[in-house]
């Protein structure tokens, strides 16, 4: 995947702009993102879909990775969709101009007033509340009757597979709390056939974030689609989508290339996987919802160094920006590369570290980096998914701002 960011000699570029002269009218840290890079990522995985046979696909950007007004007016712009997790993500995603028949709902804990939100959004509501106990769904039936509305929903089926991601963002095996199990998916669609305030619409699933290996994704399309199908029989009608989920992975480090999935090898096991299942029946809609992939790329955290420290044989680069601004690298030991904006000859082995009070607050363990000094700025990457959606006030610390780029113009 392309970036934004190149070095011109031994001066780091952000969109061709050296970094230092954005620095220049941004107090650091600050979260930098570029809206033509976004533009290219967001295309490269529709024409995936497409080139692979999913032609009428439906991609909801999920608004948990970056909810930027600007991030999401481009995106709506270009004729994207939202993943919303509560009302204040649907709120921003309309206000952002995405239309609410390209939003679907996910989430365990819709509260009464978010499902109400959501129901009014259109005459048809959203597209789809994916629907994730049988307590929800009668949740949703109940409130639906009270707006008088036909609520569209599809079942977030948990397909019991262990992905390899961080046990933190592993979404699909049975001891975690998301989704149904296939058995109450088929036990509800006596509520569905009883129920005329609810239209069964699809199937979703999602299994984790960051994935790079594709086995467990197999295993959980065989899964959806297979019980899809067998949904389809016993209603008499066809689901009108099937929602795969998000959670493709990117290649954050060098040993993230070795096994990174790219979205056309991604969007061709889709295709082959659901086409086996249907053929010789039309594939249902596809719906996406990536959230990594599109984002990720799109941006840079810069920090400044406030001072360096030695101890015996350890070196620190203590920066401004901390844990409380960016918290993967504590809260999952994600990698980031880290770019100085101005190189020097040579390369030293440090530890990049934050103001916060916490060891954990730690951007980089053993790095080598050529020479760093005081006042130097460095440029973390690979930013722009869960970075400021993830930030905090902890420590008493103001929140970092959000500098975005499109062409040569800079907005904060």
């Amino acid at each position: 995947m392309n970036s934004p960011w190149h070095y011109k000699e031994d001066t780091l570029t952000f969109d061709n702009i050296p970094l230092g002269e954005i620095v220049k009218d941004h107090p650091t840290p600050f979260y930098l993102y570029s809206l033509d890079q976004l533009t290219k990522n967001f295309s490269q995985f529709q024409e995936a879909a497409t080139s692979a046979g999913l032609e009428n696909g439906l991609i909801c950007f999920a608004l948990k990775a970056n909810p930027n007004k600007e991030i999401l007016k481009s995106l709506a712009s270009l004729g994207c969709g939202a993943d919303i997790v509560s009302g204040g993500e649907l709120k921003r995603a309309m206000d952002c101009g995405i239309e609410p028949q390209k939003i679907v709902f996910s989430g365990v804990g819709k509260q009464d007033w978010e499902i109400r939100e959501a129901l009014a959004s259109h005459p048809l509501g959203i597209y789809s509340f994916n629907v994730e106990s049988i307590e929800e769904l009668k949740d949703i039936a109940r409130l639906a009757k009270e707006e008088k509305k036909r609520a569209r929903v599809a079942f977030r089926l948990n397909p019991k597979v262990n992905a390899l991601t961080h046990k933190h963002i592993s979404t699909g095996f049975k001891t975690h709390k998301f989704g149904l199990l296939k058995a109450d998916i088929l036990r509800a669609l006596a509520i569905i056939k009883d129920e005329p305030a609810l239209n069964l619409v699809g199937l979703s699933i999602h299994i984790g974030s960051q994935l790079t290996c594709m086995k467990a994704t197999e295993e959980a399309l065989l899964e959806v689609g297979s019980l899809a199908v067998k949904i389809s029989e016993q209603l008499g009608k066809d689901l009108e989508f099937i929602d795969v989920g998000g959670g493709l992975g990117i290649d954050y480090s060098p040993a993230d290339k070795k096994i990174f999935t790219t979205p056309r090898e991604y969007m061709d096991l889709v295709f082959k996987t659901i086409e086996a299942l249907y053929h010789p029946k039309k594939l249902p809609r596809i719906v996406f919802e990536p959230g990594r992939v599109i984002v990720a790329r799109v941006g840079m955290f810069v920090t400044r160094v406030i001072r360096t420290k030695v101890s015996e044989d350890c070196k620190f680069v203590i920066v401004d920006g901390g844990m409380n601004d960016f918290v993967r690298p504590s809260l999952y030991e994600a990698y980031h590369g880290i770019y100085p904006a101005i190189k020097r000859e040579g390369l030293e082995k440090v530890d990049i570290v934050g103001p916060i009070c916490e060891t954990a607050d730690c951007f980089a363990t053993g790095r080598e980096v050529s020479p760093i000094i005081k006042g130097d700025i460095l440029a973390v990457a690979d930013t722009g998914a869960y970075g400021f959606s993830m930030a905090s006030q902890y420590n008493m610390r103001s929140l970092p701002i959000e500098v975005v780029l499109q062409k040569k113009s800079i907005e904060s």
